[in-house]
């Protein structure tokens, strides 16, 4: 899907670099790492253990700030903030989606997703739960709206997740290994949803350590050793919902 603003540039990194002491040595994680990002990209980054991929995606989450370079998030500099600004930042333009969902537990499904717009002042409560159960539709829970985090399977969850990060209509989505914990049909499902988001207009980048995910962005980032070894484009991303269709249904 193209949009009117397919050419901005949401995310920009200028020659990143990150080090940190460890046992009194330094440890070069980033070494001149830069790229940018445009609205509507379906980035996956790859990278194996060691290579910087989540010193990359702490900085990409404004988690971390880095030793030196320029990060410029939906037109903003990043790396001169302090840790409070960083947070309203990442509050406001990111959508997190993790492994392990990172769902609060005994809370339902509304007020997992509420979380993000509690820490903005200007939604109100009623706002707050219009936005959430739009964003729980999105995703095909709207049939769950009150159900509990121990009263839903993974896919579920993970789901739910999905919806918190879009509450916010972040600019960006940030996967981590988001189809880690699923087993191989739920993780498709998963994908077919990426997917939609992304013909959606929706800016995603998903890490992973798992190859076959690069087949369905339209673009794919690999690291080695703190650097970016390859980044290529892929002009006929895989169809998940095509392979969901052969795979085996559970019992």
């Amino acid at each position: 899907m193209t949009t009117d603003n397919e050419d901005k540039i949401v995310i920009s990194l200028q020659d990143i670099r990150r080090d940190f002491i460890v046992g009194g040595e330094v440890v070069h994680a980033l070494r001149g790492v830069s790229f940018d990002i445009r609205q509507g990209e379906f980035v996956t980054i790859m990278g194996t253990s060691g290579s910087g991929k989540s010193t990359l995606l702490n900085t990409l989450g404004c988690l971390d700030t880095p030793t030196s370079g320029e990060y410029l998030l939906d037109g903003t500099a990043v790396r001169t903030m302090s840790r409070s600004q960083r947070a309203v930042l990442r509050n406001r333009k990111i959508g997190f989606v993790f492994q392990n969902y990172n769902l609060l537990a005994k809370t339902t499904a509304i007020e997992n997703v509420e979380l993000p717009l509690m820490y903005n002042s200007a939604v109100s409560s009623s706002e707050r739960r219009r936005r959430a159960i739009e964003a729980l539709q999105a995703v095909g829970l709207g049939e769950r709206l009150n159900h509990k985090s121990n009263q839903m399977s993974g896919g579920q969850m993970q789901r739910v997740a999905i919806a918190r990060a879009l509450v916010n209509d972040p600019a960006v989505i940030l996967a981590d290994e988001a189809t880690g914990n699923l087993d191989t049909r739920t993780s498709f499902e998963i994908l077919v949803l990426f997917q939609r988001l992304h013909e959606q207009g929706r800016t995603i980048i998903f890490v992973t350590h798992n190859p076959d995910i690069a087949l369905y962005s339209t673009r794919n980032i690999v690291l080695k050793d703190g650097r970016v070894i390859e980044d290529t484009r892929n002009d006929k991303p895989a169809d998940a919902e095509a392979t969901l269709a052969t795979l085996p249904k559970e019992d």
